[in-house]
């Protein structure tokens, strides 16, 4: 069997797998790894070497960034310091310009926060502003839902750009910096200008009210609320400032690259908003502690996918499959930017999860970067987009927007899909724009 039929009955397989026997995407990646492996003619005796190297390797470079985000982002919302941000922004763009605070909002609060978590974090927040200002509530919480899920795609620490970053060796500075271009356009298009679009949509019955439950005495200052979710951020931005004025080998130099690193910089911030979300605000070490230990938790299949994906990528690689797929979309002619784009997006309308969807895009993609001269960055921005392409059915995030904002299926489809269709090709548009400059 030839390489590219390898191929693609791994991605067939692999979509059928999650899709249709709704067999656990960890538990899939491990199935279609071995199988691969086989397939394109590693020995018994090496394939679960290979496998085994695959998950550690993944693991090992992704691990420490994942957990620490899953911890910061846990202490933004059990702290309210989200609640905070939220208020603090309706402050200042009031009710006439409500999307526009609604999309820096979500654009703050998803940064730290994983997408489930800010999903479900920001619905009161949603709810609430609709109910006090009379508004439809699709009008108003598309745009703080579309900046999270362009913080999910395209920033890290997010789970999928993360491992991406790790996987092409990209530099984390230029993917947060780029990204943030290509953000700020698809969340105007994707957000503000689409909800006006669909003003009309209304949910088939009556939302909950959902108040707020802390007192305004039990929550974080604003600037303990806005500077502890952006930490990382900060730090990533002032120490890549700080590596552009100082020579290399110098000590300012050298400290700089140490604390750029993903999992310094993570683990410092998560050291910071232990103290300053946690027990700067009353809470005990051991209690802080155990909400880290609630938030491992929620994400350790996320984890355990995530490090599985890095198997199939070890077996294409150890075979040396991974030349041959190289040279072939290499004589292809494709855009190997826009090749990333259409496997993360077929991908994603196929099997839902845009962590896996992207993952096993840039398994495939990875070969052609050492015979291309496209910047990593912007390739994990590429599938970062694709990985975003128009969630449907299968999608989780489908069902919660559907559920919690109780629309029809219809309206679901031309409300958040089409949000995420447009955060997609917007974003790929972005990339491609990006690429020709630079």
């Amino acid at each position: 069997m030839s390489f590219l039929a390898v191929l693609l009955a791994t991605i067939l397989l692999l979509v059928l797998l999650i899709s249709v026997c709704k067999i656990n995407p960890f538990i899939s990646f491990l199935i279609v790894a071995f199988i691969a492996g086989r397939l394109l003619g590693i020995p018994f005796q090496q394939l679960a070497s290979s496998v085994q190297k695959g998950i550690g390797d993944m693991a090992g470079s992704t691990l420490i960034v994942l957990c620490s985000g899953a911890m910061i982002g846990k202490l933004v919302a059990v702290s309210g310091a989200a609640e905070v941000i939220a208020s603090r922004m309706m402050r200042i763009f009031g009710e006439r310009y409500i999307q526009w605070g609604m999309l820096f909002t979500g654009f703050i609060i998803g940064i730290p926060i994983f997408y489930n978590v800010g999903f479900v974090l920001v619905v009161p927040i949603i709810f609430t502003l609709a109910h006090q200002y009379k508004l439809p509530i699709v009008f108003v919480g598309l745009p703080m839902l579309a900046s999270l899920s362009v913080a999910h795609g395209f920033l890290p620490p997010h789970p999928s750009p993360s491992a991406l970053v790790s996987i092409f060796h990209a530099d984390l500075g230029k993917t947060l910096l780029w990204g943030l271009i290509v953000a700020f356009p698809t969340l105007v298009l994707a957000g503000p200008v689409f909800s006006s679009m669909i003003k009309n949509i209304q949910p088939v019955g009556e939302p909950p009210l959902i108040t707020h439950l802390k007192k305004p005495d039990q929550l974080p200052s604003v600037f303990n609320s806005f500077f502890s979710a952006l930490l990382p951020v900060f730090l990533l931005i002032f120490t890549s400032f700080i590596k552009y004025l100082v020579p290399d080998q110098s000590l300012a130099g050298q400290a700089a690259s140490f604390i750029s690193e993903p999992s310094v910089l993570m683990i410092l911030s998560v050291l910071f908003c232990s103290l300053s979300l946690g027990v700067f605000l009353g809470k005990t070490m051991k209690q802080v502690m155990g909400l880290f230990e609630e938030a491992i938790k929620e994400i350790a299949v996320l984890i355990l996918i995530i490090a599985c994906s890095g198997a199939l990528k070890q077996v294409i690689t150890d075979s040396g499959a991974g030349n041959q797929i190289a040279e072939f979309f290499k004589q292809s002619q494709v855009n190997p930017l826009l090749l990333g784009w259409i496997i993360a997006a077929t991908l994603r309308v196929c099997i839902g999860s845009a962590t896996a969807a992207g993952l096993t895009a840039a398994g495939i993609i990875l070969p052609l970067m050492s015979h291309s001269a496209i910047n990593p960055s912007l390739m994990v921005l590429s599938i970062g987009s694709g990985s975003l392409m128009f969630s449907h059915v299968n999608d989780p995030g489908f069902w919660m927007f559907k559920e919690y904002f109780n629309l029809s299926l219809k309206d679901t489809f031309r409300s958040w899909s089409l949000m995420e269709t447009i955060v997609s090709v917007v974003g790929l548009a972005g990339v491609m724009l990006l690429n020709a400059f630079l």
